[in-house]
This record gives C-alpha cells, structure tokens and sequence, in this order.
C-alpha cells in the first residue's frame, strides 16, 4: 500500500503577509504561484489559496500541528510574541494543546503529549 500524506489548505488574504506570519513559525516557502502556495517547516506541509475577501474574525478554517514535544514548541512559538499563544491546556487525559490564531483568522491547533 502506498504511503498518504495529508496537507490542510488554508485561506490568505495576501500570501506576502500570510509567508511572513508562517516564516516566524519556522516554515519556509516550497512553491508560489498566484493561486497557490506551499509552506513546509520538518516535514510538515500548510497550503494556501487567495481569499482576498475574507473576513478573519469570521474564518472558521483550522488545522492542527503535531509535534512529539509541545513543551519545546510552546517555549519555541511563546517566545516570538505574537500575542499569543496561550499557555499549553489539557483537552482530554491524554491530549495537551495551545492555539495560535494566524493573520487571516485560521485557528492552528498545536497538541502532543
């Protein structure tokens, strides 16, 4: 059986603003066009799509980021001071998580153990 990769696509408003946001996270551009575009950081891919008319406090988009140390990604992220994210919650006994809220509204869900 072949090996699957799943990607989330999410919406941007500017892929400029969109790239620079994702490029404090670590990620880096792998493909951009105008319709499109690929950021990857260890392994892990987020797609994005122009939506020029949305609006973020109304976005509904999310994806989750898994990571095998949420502390080390926490201190990480906590530290670049991009008002957030909050501190790590426990969502269930055995699923820890904190958020991030990206410029165009997309709620990224960053759990490990």
């Amino acid at each position: 059986m072949p090996a699957l990769v799943t990607t989330p696509n999410l919406p941007s408003r500017s892929f400029d603003a969109t790239e620079a946001f994702y490029a404090r996270l670590g990620f880096v551009r792998r493909w951009r066009d105008e319709g499109w575009m690929i950021l990857e950081r260890d392994g892990a891919a987020i797609e994005f799509f122009p939506h020029p008319g949305l609006d973020p406090k109304a976005s509904w988009f999310s994806a989750c980021i898994r990571t095998d140390d949420l502390d080390a990604l926490h201190r990480e992220i906590a530290a670049l001071d991009l008002n957030g994210p909050q501190g790590i919650t426990r969502v269930a006994d055995d699923l820890r998580m904190f958020p991030i809220i990206d410029p165009d509204g997309s709620l990224i869900r960053c759990l490990g153990p």
